[in-house]
């Protein structure tokens, strides 16, 4: 039942009311049928909308690339273990191969190559820091590939909320997400 569900939403107790939803990094169409109607409803009715991030934002998507690279002149077969490093080159090499197959024919009928697709997640992987391959890799998943093109529901709010005509704006600096990640040491990542 949606009233059963656990809403991820508290409010705020003033006037207006204010509300804080907690959100997850992953393509909203896995998540919207599970968020209740109240928070919905908050959403719609909301003025001004607040995100971790402002993800409609070309300098942030550019500071987001920017902060995982290592320092100029490093790259990743510098810092990663040998054989880690040639596990991964194939892994990649391996990921490359299936993604035609892993492809919708949805993405297919958008234009989407999956040279294209495997470049825009992978891309200047030598070049990124430990942690940031990381994440990358667990995205390099069939079910992953096949919901690419699906906004995260965060960029699906704002971009509903910029459709809305809604004020929006983000809580945090791309750095305050970054640097946390970029100082893990080789071990913790």
């Amino acid at each position: 039942q949606q009233s059963e569900l656990n809403s991820f939403l508290w409010t705020i107790k003033r006037d207006p009311p204010s509300y804080f939803f907690g959100t997850i990094h992953v393509p909203y169409t896995r998540v919207w049928d599970f968020i209740p109607e109240n928070s919905k409803k908050a959403f719609q009715e909301s003025h001004i909308v607040y995100f971790e991030l402002d993800l409609t934002d070309p300098y942030t998507i550019s500071a987001l690339t920017s902060c995982q690279l290592l320092p100029q002149g490093e790259n990743l077969q510098d810092v990663l273990p040998r054989d880690i490093y040639h596990r991964l080159k194939r892994h990649l090499e391996y990921v490359k191969l299936m993604i035609p197959s892993w492809m919708t024919p949805d993405q297919r009928g958008k234009g989407l190559y999956a040279d294209y697709l495997f470049n825009a997640i992978a891309g200047n992987w030598e070049r990124k820091r430990p942690v940031w391959v990381m994440l990358m890799v667990n995205s390099l998943t069939e079910v992953d590939i096949k919901s690419r093109g699906v906004p995260v529901l965060d960029l699906y709010l704002a971009q509903e909320a910029e459709r809305l005509r809604k004020q929006t704006g983000a809580v945090e600096k791309v750095e305050e997400q970054c640097h946390p990640l970029n100082g893990l040491n080789f071990s913790q990542v």
